[in-house]
């Protein structure tokens, strides 16, 4: 997960570098003559680390422009974190300086991915990203009535 504009910055600039690298080797290899399946064989690790790398250049872009998704049963709150302070454009200083702590806690954090949150801490770190967060209960799955001793006889036999 990209969590910074530096961090942004040099993905891109990798991604574009991986783009001549990975064009130049793909000339290369039907040059000496390989097959077309033979160098797609080569070539796809290269192909599929360079994909991943614009998916998450683009996952910071939507980050960017407030597209966050949905947070389901608090599965992936740290990440959650990071996303809506991207998407308030708040920097990991300046969050740092909301929270009072060094920028280097900040990035740690982030970097963990806030790994072992307490509800505490994270509702810290919303308030001083001005963000709410609400939650609700859907779907819920209705109690299975409690067996009487004579009904659970019944089943047994």
């Amino acid at each position: 997960m990209i969590r910074n504009e530096s961090e942004y910055k040099k993905a891109v600039r990798r991604i574009q570098k991986e783009r001549g690298r990975l064009s130049e080797q793909e000339r290369r290899l039907k040059k000496e003559g390989l097959s077309k399946s033979k160098v797609d064989n080569l070539l796809n690790p290269f192909r599929s680390f360079h994909l991943q790398l614009q998916e998450e250049v683009e996952s910071y872009e939507k980050l960017r422009r407030g597209e966050i998704g949905e947070l389901r049963n608090l599965q992936g709150l740290g990440q959650t974190l990071v996303a809506v302070r991207i998407a308030m454009g708040l920097t990991q200083r300046g969050l740092a300086k909301r929270l009072g702590v060094h920028e280097s806690q900040v990035s740690r954090d982030e970097r963990n991915e806030y790994h072992g949150i307490t509800v505490e801490r994270a509702t810290r770190i919303l308030e001083a990203l001005g963000a709410l967060l609400r939650s609700s209960f859907d779907d819920l799955v209705q109690p299975v009535p409690k067996a009487t001793s004579s009904t659970h006889r019944a089943q047994a036999a």
